[in-house]
């Protein structure tokens, strides 16, 4: 079992249909959805770097840096995301799922610790991030097709394959409260 640093974060929709995250730690990014990719959001923060978080598929987050670097998230469910090889997790404190994670964590229960198969790719070759695509698309499409499912960023059941769409519905204009950790 992983003991990563924990940094929570909220929320805050904009008038312009942006987002403004503020973490605990200081940081703040400012988050707008890149027309034409729905599981892509463009991001710039106050420490002056910026980029795009892209979700792949099976929980997987993409965070590309203006130069080019990539690093690898996964979604592990009640607003959690697990960062690097574990070194922290971010949470959703705005979001139910955050919320109900920091409720149960203060429980005691144990399902929510971070284990070796939560821990997200060090590296995918572009064939591997393709593949991850696919399935995202595959996962989209089905939980369009009316199993009532959709919307569950929990990540305990829900949409698709994978279990998760980040609350993106299809409408190019909606926000969702837990969009890439």
């Amino acid at each position: 079992m992983i003991r990563p640093r924990e940094i929570a974060y909220a929320d805050e929709l904009l008038a312009d249909g942006t987002v403004h995250r503020r973490y605990e730690d200081g940081l703040e990014e400012w988050r707008s959805r890149t027309p034409g990719r729905p599981h892509t959001v463009r991001w710039r923060d106050n420490r002056g770097a910026s980029g795009t978080d892209e979700l792949l598929g099976n929980r997987v987050i993409k965070r590309t840096l203006e130069d080019g670097t990539a690093t690898y998230a996964r979604d592990i469910g009640y607003g959690r995301t697990v960062w690097a090889r574990g070194e922290r997790v971010t949470v959703n404190r705005s979001s139910f799922g955050g919320r109900m994670g920091v409720l149960l964590a203060g429980l005691g229960v144990a399902a929510l610790a971070v284990t070796a198969a939560h821990l997200p790719p060090l590296s995918m070759t572009p064939e591997e991030e393709e593949a991850l695509r696919r399935q995202q698309e595959q996962s989209q499409a089905s939980s369009s097709g009316g199993d009532g499912a959709g919307g569950d960023s929990g990540g305990d059941g829900g949409s698709g394959e994978d279990g998760w769409d980040a609350g993106w519905d299809g409408d190019e204009d909606a926000w969702s409260d837990d969009d890439f950790g």
